[in-house]
């Protein structure tokens, strides 16, 4: 699919994957609709300077049911080419130290909120009969490792949705587009020692940069490729997670003490 004069919402769109894509998104001649939980009018200018057809903002707390159908009502009128699922939160550490009000917030945020807005745009794809639907989900969702439980279920949810979705759309001509995202250097993935490294040796982290995988995205969505996965060691470590399981489990182990000095 094409992004020059479609319109694409990108959740999730002023800060780390979402800002680049958008970025891209822009400089390919896109209409975009953003989606953010504050006003950001400089973004705004930067895209419309960079090509962007037309930028319209939507604030929106996508951890709360009844801001998801206030937003839903505000793009009825839009026909929407393309939905980046993009918008995120992070949650880590043992288990019972997660504060259950953050696991509860991302849950709707990173599950919830993506089937609540793909539950609202399809309909209409389906009458103007195109459409691409693309959920960010991640390595976490099949690499599964200590400290991770709550954001690789969220992750692991969003596989196995899009991968139904995908089979219920094989008839029509909206598609679905699936990103096993691997380390992006962004402000959430910058979180991750904070949050895994108590209990976790995380000498093996290294991101690139979003405006990387943003080209790498809109690649995939030229293409009309149905899933996005990781190159390199990235693609390795998940091949073996999902064919050696069990040699996967003990490498993490030999990193994961419940405490560490």
């Amino acid at each position: 699919m094409e992004i020059k004069n479609h319109h694409i919402v990108i959740t999730g769109a002023n800060r780390g994957i979402g800002r680049a894509v958008s970025q891209m998104c822009a400089e390919h001649g896109g209409n975009l609709h953003l989606v953010m939980r504050k006003e950001d009018l400089e973004l705004k200018e930067e895209l419309l300077k960079s090509g962007a057809a037309s930028v319209d903002i939507y604030i929106a707390d996508l951890s709360q049911p009844t801001e998801i159908n206030q937003l839903l009502k505000r793009l009825e009128p839009v026909p929407v080419d393309i939905l980046f699922n993009n918008a995120g939160q992070l949650t880590g550490g043992l288990l019972e130290e997660q504060p259950i009000d953050q696991i509860y917030s991302m849950l709707m945020v990173n599950v919830n909120a993506l089937i609540h807005l793909t539950h609202g745009l399809l309909p209409g794809m389906l009458r103007r009969n195109r459409g691409k639907i693309i959920n960010n989900s991640s390595v976490s969702g099949v690499m599964h490792f200590p400290c991770a439980t709550t954001y690789s279920a969220s992750k692991a949810a969003v596989i196995a949705f899009t991968n139904c979705l995908r089979a219920e759309l094989g008839e029509t001509k909206v598609t679905t587009l699936l990103l096993i995202t691997p380390g992006v250097d962004t402000r959430m993935y910058q979180e991750i020692p904070k949050l895994y490294g108590k209990n976790m040796d995380l000498g093996f982290l290294s991101g690139m940069s979003p405006k990387k995988y943003a080209e790498i995205i809109r690649e995939a969505i030229l293409e009309d490729l149905e899933i996005l996965k990781p190159q390199g060691l990235p693609a390795a470590a998940l091949l073996m997670a999902q064919h050696l399981p069990k040699t996967f489990e003990k490498l993490t182990q030999k990193r994961f003490k419940r405490s560490r000095v």
